[in-house]
């Protein structure tokens, strides 16, 4: 039991909400999409899950904040001195969900202050979910009562290591091309899983290290908490902590200082 067993319960009750949602536009003939001024696709799916996650939250939580990628900052109703605030990715993988590639999945996490304290991460097109609570540990399964423990690899050596990507171009745009060549080649194997998916086979050992270097805080703040109760360690590739830094690295916690090295600066 940990002081947020409620709100990870409420995490699960928005997952399954979302799930439905989104499953059931999945290769949706008249799924619509368009671009935003970002010249990213967003979906009707990504917003009405949105929707319904912000109502639901409105009704259960009405003193929280709500951060969400597709309808912005809403304010609680809350005076407190610590603020929670529940951050929302709809579908982090759009570009793979309106192409019918499975590998996307609804982010849910709750924040007091700076830090993630709770993050569910529901990958419905795959059949996953994981998710934690600060002090609670992690977990993966298909329910609170259907789970096993997520625990990170003990690999030491980069020559040993499974490293995870989301693009090389991205790296590139980023200027740290070199660093993450560099990298690549020192590692056992690379595989560019991409977006949540790599952090989250970081958060069960399956991957060693991980890395994006521009993503937003609702790309990261369940994945940030989910990582670090794994065991694991997450930063930025500046080695800031914080899940709204602007980049992430997500490792075993033995290799993160390898990682920040090639990729930091």
């Amino acid at each position: 039991m940990t002081g947020y067993d409620d709100d990870l319960r409420l995490g699960h009750v928005l997952a399954d909400q979302a799930d439905s949602v989104t499953m059931q536009r999945f290769k949706a003939l008249d799924l619509k999409v368009e671009t935003k001024p970002d010249l990213t696709p967003v979906s009707d799916a990504d917003k009405a899950t949105e929707e319904l996650l912000r109502t639901t939250l409105g009704r259960s939580r009405p003193r929280d904040a709500i951060l969400g990628e597709e309808y912005g900052d809403t304010p609680g109703n809350s005076g407190g001195s610590v603020r929670r605030r529940w951050v929302i990715d709809p579908i982090d993988g759009t570009k793979n969900y309106v192409r019918g590639v499975p590998v996307w999945a609804t982010l849910i996490a709750l924040m007091e202050g700076p830090a993630a304290v709770v993050g569910v991460v529901s990958a419905p097109a795959l059949g996953r979910r994981w998710w934690a609570s600060k002090g609670g540990g992690a977990y993966t399964g298909r329910s609170l009562s259907s789970a096993s423990r997520l625990a990170v690899s003990r690999v030491r050596a980069l020559e040993d290591a499974s490293f995870a990507y989301s693009s090389v171009i991205s790296w590139e745009e980023d200027g740290k091309l070199d660093g993450f060549l560099t990298l690549a080649r020192s590692c056992w194997r690379t595989r560019a899983y991409g977006d949540f998916w790599s952090h989250m086979m970081v958060a069960e050992g399956s991957v060693d290290l991980a890395a994006e270097p521009e993503v937003s805080l609702w790309d990261m703040a369940a994945v940030a908490v989910i990582v670090t109760e794994a065991g694991g360690t997450f930063t930025s590739t500046e080695g800031d902590p914080s899940p709204g830094a602007g980049s992430a690295c997500t490792s075993n916690g033995l290799l993160h200082d390898s990682l920040l090295a090639h990729l930091g600066g």
